[in-house]
């Protein structure tokens, strides 16, 4: 079984001021604005482009990676041509090289959202990453900074006793964190050891107070939902258009001008197979079917993640896909604080 030493740990005293002294918790923003999600490649830009030109709103991204400069076609970010019919937000934040945080991104997603009200707009996040989503619907305790050489010992460990070894130390540590998280979510069982062991509080102790989920009814928190054949589908033409607008050569770029990508950009779905591409030079049609079967794998993944926030209003979506129509039914179901302002301009 894997063992780590946590007797060791600094001082309880110690742990909790330094965890204090580095956290920022961060209230929901679900009351404060509309949120359509979905699984990659549904549609969600349109759709929130046409909504949010119904109800006179702007659009704050929900990604990522569409954070990082440099990182276009790979993430579908908006032309400027939408841009500047529509103002987005929290697009191209950092460059490639450095990481960037869901306390990072609610940081400044919450700046945002005060800077568009204070303009009187309403305000719309859109987008698929569901550690962001968690964040904005429920809020957010980030915890102590993540221990780099920590998180590489377990990992060596991993791959030395294998996975189950991790879920029965963390089963140990903090049983309810073991029961809440997928066995197989070696990244969340990881940080949950890891702020055990920075703190000597349990993660599951923290974050009682950011598990009180809405009712679907009281929030405007809305995910298009595709028939998984359709979805597919959509997904294979995605990946195709990608590399027909130049995804290798976007990373090419990138590396010649930052010489490397931070942990999670390196990670991102399309990117890191045409990393490992440039590496070991195996077959393009392979390298574009790899992108394609790891992008509805994360396609169903989201969808889990999604099943499991009640604030979700699942709107069905058919080909062909009319981003208005869907904008219009999507404004009908607003709560009565957003409904005032969903009139056409």
């Amino acid at each position: 079984m894997i063992q780590y030493d946590f007797s060791e740990e600094m001082p309880e005293d110690q742990a909790k001021n330094d965890a204090d002294s580095t956290s920022e918790s961060f209230p929901p923003l679900v009351d404060d604005a509309i949120v359509l999600t979905g699984p990659t490649a549904s549609g969600k830009s349109s759709v929130a482009m046409a909504l949010a030109k119904r109800i006179d709103a702007e659009i704050i991204s929900l990604d990522s990676i569409a954070v990082y400069r440099g990182m276009d076609i790979g993430t579908a970010k908006p032309s400027p041509e939408d841009c500047q019919r529509i103002s987005h937000h929290l697009l191209d934040v950092v460059d490639p090289t450095e990481d960037f945080s869901v306390a990072c991104y609610l940081r400044e997603a919450h700046r945002t959202v005060r800077e568009i009200r204070r303009r009187g707009r309403g305000v719309i996040f859109v987008g698929g990453t569901p550690m962001f989503l968690k964040g904005v619907l429920r809020g957010f305790d980030p915890g102590p900074p993540a221990d780099w050489e920590f998180r590489e010992a377990v990992e060596s460990d991993i791959r030395q006793h294998g996975i189950e070894a991790l879920r029965r130390r963390l089963e140990q540590v903090d049983p309810l964190a073991a029961h809440r998280i997928d066995p197989n979510d070696t990244r969340r069982m990881i940080r949950a050891l890891e702020v055990a062991r920075s703190t000597g509080v349990p993660i599951s102790h923290r974050q009682t107070q950011f598990d009180q989920a809405k009712d679907a009814s009281d929030c405007n928190v809305f995910a298009l939902a595709w028939p998984r054949p359709n979805l597919h589908a959509r997904i294979n033409k995605r990946v195709d258009r990608m590399f027909q607008f130049g995804l290798v050569d976007e990373v090419r770029g990138l590396l010649r001008d930052h010489g490397s990508l931070s942990r999670t950009a390196s990670q991102a779905v399309g990117y890191r197979e045409v990393l490992q591409w440039l590496d070991e030079a195996f077959p393009r049609d392979e390298l574009v079917e790899r992108v394609a079967a790891h992008t509805r794998q994360l396609a169903r993944r989201q969808e889990t993640w999604f099943r499991s926030f009640q604030e979700i209003r699942s709107v069905n979506v058919r080909e062909p896909m009319d981003a208005d129509a869907i904008a219009e039914s999507i404004a009908k179901m607003l709560t009565p604080s957003q409904r005032t302002s969903a009139t056409p301009n």
